[in-house]
This record gives C-alpha cells, structure tokens and sequence, in this order.
C-alpha cells in the first residue's frame, strides 16, 4: 500500500481570516519571509522568479522535490541564489557564492514512495540556474525588482563534469557562462537544455 501523502494547496488568505493567535496568513508570511534579503528567502523568491520566467505549473515550492523548477516544456531545473547585499550590517560586499553539492546526487526523494530512490546523477535535472541579487547600495536594495536580478544559466553535465560543489563567478566566466536577465532567462534555458541533451561536459 502506497504511503499516506499530504498535498500541498495554494494558499489564498482574506486580509482579515483569522489563523493562529488572532492572527492571519498573510501575518505569519510577514513575519516569517518579509525580508527578502535574507538567504532563505532569497532563495525562496530566486526559484519563484525562475519558476514563473519558465511557465512552471505547480501551485507551490515542493520542500524536498528532486529539482526546483519545471518549466512548461519539461525541462528541470536546479536554482541557487546568492547576492553582494545580506540582511545583517556588514562592513563589506560579500563576494557572490553557490553551493551546489546535490549536483553528484545520485539518491532523491519520491514523494510517491515516500523513500529514496537511485537515480543517474547525470540525468536528473537538465540545467543550473545561479541568481545574483546585485544589488551593492542597502539604501537602494530592492529584491522585487527584475531590474536588479541576473541570472548565470549552465546544461547539468558541464556542471557535473567541472566536478565542483561550489564556485564564485571567477567558475562561471572561466566557462564562458555570462549573465543573462530575467526577460532573456528562457532562451538561456532553452539552449542550456539542448546541449544538456547533446551531451556537453
């Protein structure tokens, strides 16, 4: 018998419906994600912007999901998200870094069986999408806007081939990987995955 499952649901909270401690979604959403210059929550707003660029359908993020984002015409992908500002006063910019040790997985999380699964680590996403929040000015710092966002769009193989689990920009322009924005995000995908597909790396 196949494991119990909980399915997610949109969430779509009346300014003024009541929840927990007289309290509405809407609060607990402020209260937990309204910075979103924090790396959680920039993460979180990286993988939407990704999702929505890219036409994914699912109603909400997927915790444990074997990839991040799955665009309209199948491809999957994998988002990381760094930025030069953070949420605590700091007396420098950080120097932009992802970290992307799940490239090697080669278990993952099936919802359907509520286990791991075996997978081929050089099959399971099609692409990387690295984010920058770029801003460098706290005064001007604005996560919603697109105007401040690049993104750095790599097939998984060169990725899995480069054999790192980690890389400031220095890894990505030696590639060749340049920035691209978010209007221009889905045809870096869309040529990321044909030569995923051609085998690059």
């Amino acid at each position: 018998m196949d494991p119990p499952r909980i399915q997610p649901s949109a969430l779509t909270p009346p300014e003024g419906h009541e929840t927990l401690a007289s309290a509405t979604v809407v609060d607990f959403w402020r209260w937990a994600l309204g910075d979103l210059r924090m790396n959680t929550a920039r993460g979180y707003l990286a993988e939407f912007l990704v999702a929505r660029s890219l036409g994914d359908r699912s109603p909400t993020r997927i915790e444990w999901g074997p990839y991040d984002v799955k665009a309209a015409d199948g491809t999957l992908i994998e988002v990381k998200a760094t930025g030069r500002l953070q949420s605590w006063t700091t007396n420098k910019l950080s120097t932009p870094m992802w970290s992307f040790k799940s490239v090697k997985a080669h278990r993952v999380w099936s919802d359907t069986l509520g286990d791991y699964v075996e997978v081929d680590p050089a099959t399971r996403v099609h692409v990387w999408v690295f984010a920058l929040q770029t801003a460098t000015d706290p005064t001007l710092y604005d996560p919603l806007s697109i105007a401040q966002w690049e993104f750095r769009v790599m097939p998984h193989r060169q990725l899995l081939a480069a054999n790192q689990t980690s890389a400031r920009l220095s890894f990505l322009d030696h590639l060749g990987i340049k920035p691209v924005s978010y209007e221009q995000l889905p045809r870096a995908v869309a040529t990321a995955r044909r030569q995923n597909d051609q085998g690059v790396g």
